[in-house]
């Protein structure tokens, strides 16, 4: 069983307007679902969910100070020009506090299982 960080930004902090109606709860509870399919998977996840400001820095330190973590999933909407910075600054957060793990990225919420299973260990 590998252990997971889940790290992307809260749903709460992403301009939806583009997404039909989606609430930001709507999207939690996919990401939730989604992340239940990881752990169904024989994983154990600890999701972390950041904003786009200055608290994003201390709840990811935070969380990767609770590891190890084997496995660090990367949200694709961390990874959007407008979050550059930021991504780059969790990305380093990582480097710095789970040398040790593998960094994957999904496309979707719909592929995290997928991208998790690139890097981690066999159940």
């Amino acid at each position: 069983m590998s252990r997971v960080l889940a790290l992307g930004l809260d749903p709460k902090c992403v301009d939806l307007s583009a997404m039909g109606g989606f609430t930001p709860e709507m999207v939690r509870a996919f990401i939730d679902a989604q992340l239940d399919r990881i752990r169904a998977a024989g994983h154990e996840v600890v999701s972390c969910l950041v904003d786009t400001g200055e608290t994003a820095v201390d709840v990811t330190r935070s969380q990767l100070r609770s590891g190890p973590f084997d496995v660090v999933l990367v949200g694709a909407g961390l990874r959007e020009e407008a979050h550059l910075l930021l991504f780059e600054t969790l990305l380093n957060l990582v480097h710095e506090f789970a040398p040790g793990a593998k960094v994957c990225f999904n496309s979707s919420p719909a592929d995290s299982l997928e991208a998790v299973q690139r890097w981690a260990r066999p159940t």
